[in-house]
């Protein structure tokens, strides 16, 4: 199954499975529908996790997410009260000190 999208004037509905491949897709419409734009997620079946923090980026722009399923409505509710993921540290060698130190 894939994702259909429609848009309409103000509002652009999902259908089907939106993946981390749509994103990008799903931003052009939205853009397409200016400062009043509306997510209608009625038909939507399966969401990935890219998706959802998508919907939570969404909300966070003031674009309405409407229709969403309880478990898409529970898992971006989970996906808000995560912690930020932390940033991958880069593996830094520790110099050692060829000569000890002297203790007096």
């Amino acid at each position: 199954m894939t994702l259909r999208i429609e848009r309409g004037q103000a509002r652009v509905r999902l259908s089907g499975e939106f993946r981390s491949e749509h994103v990008a897709q799903v931003k052009t419409e939205i853009e397409g529908c200016g400062p009043s734009a509306v997510l209608d997620l009625e038909e939507l079946d399966l969401i990935s996790v890219e998706g959802i923090r998508f919907l939570i980026a969404c909300e966070a722009k003031g674009i309405q997410v409407l229709n969403g399923s309880p478990y898409i409505r529970e898992w971006m509710s989970r996906e808000r009260s995560r912690p930020e993921p932390r940033r991958k540290r880069s593996k830094r060698r520790t110099e050692m000190k060829s000569e000890p130190e002297e203790n007096e």
